[in-house]
């Protein structure tokens, strides 16, 4: 299914649903055997959840976890150990799957949307936790705060206190890259003889968190005159602009041409990543890789890494941030408080990481 199309669904369906469906009973429950997380949405939740999946499997090993996720976020729960099953959302089969999963525990991740928690609720699990944003909190035994102002790891390890566990932060990096992915990048890497690279990633899921071609070109340029190649990533959307940020041979251009996995092993290798407000900037994070990242409708506070390894410029305009639980409002006046960061501020910060 197309995400605007389950949007439109939980808008019209998610709270009839709600309404007529009873509030479950809670009941204790002992050690936990077989847990199911629901994850819709993109790469970063995915990112940021896989803490408290962890979490989890220390505190009970011996429990099966099975994430309910989209098509477009799965992979990213195949970077680790801890899951024994990976279902689609957006896969009419794997959502009856997980319906009749047998699930003790059912924890919904969703933010917002009221379908996850339809689901969660109709698995009949005898511990349901979500987060309690709207009518949404009928659904669980559980219902948990959530707050724009807390970091979204965090708030993803809130979910797990109804099974007391409290982690605590940091742990060693979670994201375990596939051997056949780090092959792949090292064959595609030749070419650079060994010599350091800066990642650049130049999309975004919408127009509106895009600092834009030419002014990822320019600093390209600037990387690549102190001598560091650039490396664009992205997906297949993000070929052309890859193409003319690297178009006077200051780098490689892998846009649309990698996995998600070998993704990962680029950045896993390289000096630092330049991005949006992105998935990949999550990704980075979790593989320890310094970033300089570009927030503006974005919540600062709650996306953005939070160690000296990373630096995020962002203008603070009086109408930002604009985005509210994943949805971000068409701007009228053309994304400025992207527009105002400059080249010059970049590549200052980006000289800072390098040292």
């Amino acid at each position: 299914m197309k995400v605007r199309l389950l949007k439109q669904l939980d808008r019209y369906l998610g709270n009839v649903a709600v309404f007529f469906m009873r509030k479950p009973t809670p009941v204790a429950l002992q050690s936990p055997r077989n847990m199911l997380f629901i994850r819709p949405g993109g790469i970063g939740d995915a990112v940021l959840l896989l803490r408290a999946i962890r979490a989890v499997k220390d505190k009970y090993p011996l429990c099966s976890i099975t994430v309910l996720a989209e098509k477009r976020n799965a992979s990213i729960f195949s970077f680790t150990g801890s899951i024994s099953r990976i279902l689609l959302y957006d896969r009419i089969p794997d959502l009856f799957a997980a319906i009749h999963g047998n699930f003790d525990v059912v924890i919904d991740t969703e933010q917002w949307h009221r379908l996850s928690a339809v689901i969660a609720r109709l698995t009949g699990a005898t511990l349901l936790v979500g987060f309690g944003t709207n009518n949404r909190k009928k659904l669980f035994t559980h219902p948990i705060p959530y707050s724009h102002d807390t970091h979204e790891s965090k708030s993803f390890l809130a979910l797990l206190a109804p099974l007391d566990i409290f982690p605590q932060e940091p742990f060693e990096s979670l994201i375990e890259i596939p051997p056949q992915a780090v092959a792949a990048i090292e064959k595609k890497l030749a070419v650079l003889a060994g010599k350091p690279y800066i990642i650049l990633f130049p999309g975004a899921s919408i127009p509106e968190r895009r600092w834009g071609t030419e002014k990822f070109r320019e600093l390209a340029q600037r990387i690549h005159d102190w001598g560091f190649p650039v490396v664009v990533v992205g997906g297949r959307g993000d070929e052309l602009s890859g193409n003319d940020i690297v178009a006077n041979g200051v780098g490689l251009n892998f846009a649309g041409k990698t996995s998600l996995a070998e993704t990962a092993a680029l950045l896993a290798h390289s000096r630092l990543l330049v991005t949006g407000d992105s998935g990949l900037l999550h990704i980075a994070a979790e593989l320890k890789v310094p970033t300089v990242s570009l927030f503006g409708p974005g919540i600062e506070k709650k996306w953005a890494p939070r160690d000296d390894r990373h630096i995020v410029l962002n203008k603070h305009l009086s109408c930002s941030p604009c985005t509210r639980f994943g949805s971000t409002p068409r701007c009228r006046i053309g994304a400025r408080c992207l527009g105002l960061i400059t080249v010059e501020e970049v590549e200052r910060a980006v000289r800072r990481i390098l040292g």
